[in-house]
């Protein structure tokens, strides 16, 4: 019977070992790293708190996954992560697609990209999240967020969280500078969001009033249309926010319009 005793105990020690495989991996310590060199270009890892920029991102996905990532961890690139190349690992950001207007929070776990004028090489999920990724290259917004451990376990699931709910950096500015998206040659301040036209008035109104729990709305008629507009917004993470708003309501085609379109 000694041999039944052993196999049963063999089976519980494989059992076990086979969870801890599939076991999701935690954030432990944080590590920055020291300088490294890539493509003859040195990245300096440092611990930027208030990290908040404007710039191109691409993703990366099949190729690299199940390989480990920078920060010792295995790539999942239907995950929420993404790869920096001098953030702390882990860390995380609040990505905004500026094409689509659409905000997620992601895990950054991996270096990179190491490619001219990319600020950030997201999952593949991360790119799909933010509807980017048939476009393999998007202009992005990100900013460095602090979430609570129940949304850090949340993501390491790999569910989205309510970026609305996360904390910012404590020491980002009330007013950052702002960055205009690829094709304005302005910056955006004292900008609108239109959200629809109808050539009825009263189903105008009846909008404007019903987005009013978003930002301040207006009806704005002219010729045969009456336009509802959102606004105006002197802030860019403002701006963005009401616009990923109205789209996640159906608003699929509102727009960013300056102040006397």
């Amino acid at each position: 019977m000694k041999w039944r005793a052993e196999l049963a105990v063999l089976a519980a020690a494989t059992l076990l070992s086979a969870c801890a495989s599939t076991r999701q991996v935690s954030d432990g310590a944080v590590k920055i790293g020291k300088p490294y060199q890539v493509g003859g270009r040195t990245y300096v890892p440092r611990d930027d708190r208030d990290y908040d920029e404007t710039g191109m991102a691409s993703w990366y996905g099949g190729q690299h996954h199940g390989r480990l990532t920078a920060n010792g961890e295995r790539f999942d690139m239907d995950g929420l992560s993404a790869a920096h190349p001098t953030l702390p690992m882990p860390s995380y950001a609040e990505v905004t697609a500026l094409k689509t207007g659409r905000t997620i929070l992601v895990r950054i776990n991996d270096r990179g990209p190491f490619a001219a004028n990319r600020i950030l090489d997201l999952s593949r999920g991360s790119a799909r999240a933010l509807g980017v990724e048939k476009e393999g290259v998007a202009r992005v917004r990100v900013r460095r967020v602090y979430p609570s451990e129940a949304q850090r376990k949340a993501l390491l699931r790999g569910r989205e969280v309510r970026v609305a709910s996360v904390a910012p950096s404590p020491a980002r500015p009330a007013t950052a500078p702002v960055v205009a998206p690829v094709g304005s040659q302005a910056a955006i301040l004292d900008r609108y969001i239109q959200v629809a036209a109808f050539g009825d008035g009263d189903r105008a109104d009846a909008l404007a009033a019903g987005l009013r729990d978003v930002a301040t709305a207006s009806v704005s008629p002219g010729g045969d249309l009456y336009r509802v507009r959102l606004g105006p917004f002197v802030d860019e993470a403002a701006t963005f926010s009401a616009l990923a708003e109205v789209r996640r309501r159906g608003y699929q085609d509102a727009h960013i319009v300056s102040a006397n379109p």
